[in-house]
């Protein structure tokens, strides 16, 4: 299988190598690719759904695997596409800003890459130093500075894409302005492989920010949140605006030996970063919210060191917590709706599951939530996974109430594909299965994900 196409060091068949690229960060799912394969450039993609398609074969997409719904998981035989081989930079276009990279680039490489020209790659996230650039694109990776820059269909230029008939669509080519009808790079852009596979990506860079700030606030209610970011964002941009819990941060500073950031607890706590350059009208800010009673103290980073220590209480909570096999949920609403939102979901755990802990951080700037239920020591993975799945479908009628999303950056995959109605109305999902028919007429492009 393959061998015509692919030299012997493109193809993987060692059931040890077939668990590690046939497979994410999601837990659950039965693994059971047949083979793994690696292209080294865009013909070989074409060649590999070429044959896929003359041998009724399936194809699931694999980049860095730092997924969390189960999108990179081939449990049915199908024929994983690792993109680990195309990983190059291919070229970089100062007057433009537009640098072209393999869908294999890490994140954190392209970031790097920017800071090399003197300028600045602004998605991120803690997984920037395993995710790959193709990822993102397939699930619209947002990440901490969404607040400022956007997600990362906001700095795509132009993709080249195998679709699921063997077609090389070059779409926009590093173009701002094209009114030539149907932009297909947005289509695939959050499409989760499920159109196509994402080969070359185009990526706009940014000019490189000041120095920032980091700020830490203990903040009594979540409701307080709101009022601090209106005020703060009334007074300065801010780059991140994030939010934990008093649980996730008990957590993280026990798995990270972290001291306390504050002098006293509270129940919740944001994490601000801003230009060095409004340190003045930062602590103006910060200021007017402990005169209003939103916040109870705080601590603003003195040096570049003491900025990156403050943001490991943030970007450490997945981490800390992964030894209690979370019940994950990434979800958003409106920013207004956030308080209530939080209340009703905290209000079912606690009456249904009482002995369930709550662990709570996000993006709180642009209404992101990351729910994150413990798994008891006593109970076993597989019964608390179940009590997971059984509680998805009361925490999505919350979303659903105040038409939010049921997965804010992580994608539908498996993991939520079943329950796509919640954030999606009937005519919808079938407009989206009709792209799907239409792109990937074979039903080979990761198939099973994000559509029912």
């Amino acid at each position: 299988m393959f061998e015509n196409i692919l030299g012997d060091r493109q193809i993987k068949t060692a059931p040890d190598d077939l668990a590690v690229w046939g497979k994410d960060w999601t837990n659950g799912f039965e693994v059971a690719p047949s083979v793994v394969v690696f292209p080294e450039d865009n013909a070989q993609v074409v060649d590999i759904v070429d044959y896929a398609i003359a041998n009724e074969l399936r194809l699931v997409p694999s980049g860095g695997r730092t997924g969390l719904s189960g999108g990179a998981v081939a449990g049915n035989g199908e024929v994983v596409v690792s993109f680990d081989r195309m990983n190059r930079i291919l070229e970089f276009n100062a007057e433009d800003r537009l640098v072209t990279c393999q869908a294999g680039v890490v994140t954190q490489t392209l970031q790097e890459f920017a800071s090399d020209q003197g300028l600045f790659y602004p998605v991120d996230f803690a997984s920037a130093g395993s995710s790959q650039i193709g990822g993102n694109v397939a699930t619209n990776a947002g990440g901490i500075k969404v607040i400022r820059y956007g997600l990362t269909r906001d700095w795509i230029a132009g993709l080249r894409v195998v679709d699921g008939r063997g077609e090389l669509l070059n779409c926009n080519a590093g173009l701002v302005k094209n009114a030539t009808g149907y932009d297909f790079r947005h289509l695939f852009i959050g499409s989760e492989g499920t159109l196509g596979l994402v080969c070359e990506v185009d990526v706009r860079l940014a000019p490189a920010p000041e120095p920032q700030l980091v700020m830490v606030l203990g903040v009594p209610r979540v409701a307080d949140l709101l009022d601090v970011l209106k005020t703060f964002g009334a007074r300065l941009t801010l780059s991140a605006f994030e939010f934990f819990s008093d649980l996730a941060l008990e957590k993280v500073r026990a798995h990270r030996m972290l001291p306390m950031p504050l002098e006293d607890s509270q129940p919740f706590y944001a994490l601000l970063e801003f230009d060095g350059s409004a340190l003045e009208a930062g602590m103006g800010a910060f200021e007017s919210c402990v005169e209003a009673g939103w916040v109870t103290d705080g601590v603003v980073s003195q040096s570049e060191a003491q900025a990156q220590a403050l943001w490991q209480l943030r970007e450490g909570i997945s981490e800390s917590i992964a030894p209690y096999t979370p019940y994950k949920n990434d979800l958003s609403v409106c920013i207004r709706e956030v308080p209530d939102f939080l209340a009703d979901v905290d209000k079912f755990v606690n009456e249904s599951y009482p002995d369930f802990e709550v662990c709570w951080y996000g993006h709180i700037g642009d209404g992101n939530l990351h729910l994150n239920i413990l798994r008891p020591e006593a109970m076993s993975v597989e019964d608390f996974m179940a009590k997971g799945h059984a509680m998805s479908p009361r925490i999505f009628e919350l979303v659903k109430a105040r038409q939010g999303s049921i997965s804010a950056e992580h994608g539908v995959g498996l993991l939520k594909r079943d329950f796509l109605e919640y954030s999606k109305s009937a005519a919808e999902i079938e407009l989206m299965q009709g792209l799907k028919a239409l792109f990937d007429p074979h039903q080979i492009m990761n198939p099973g994900k994000l559509l029912p």
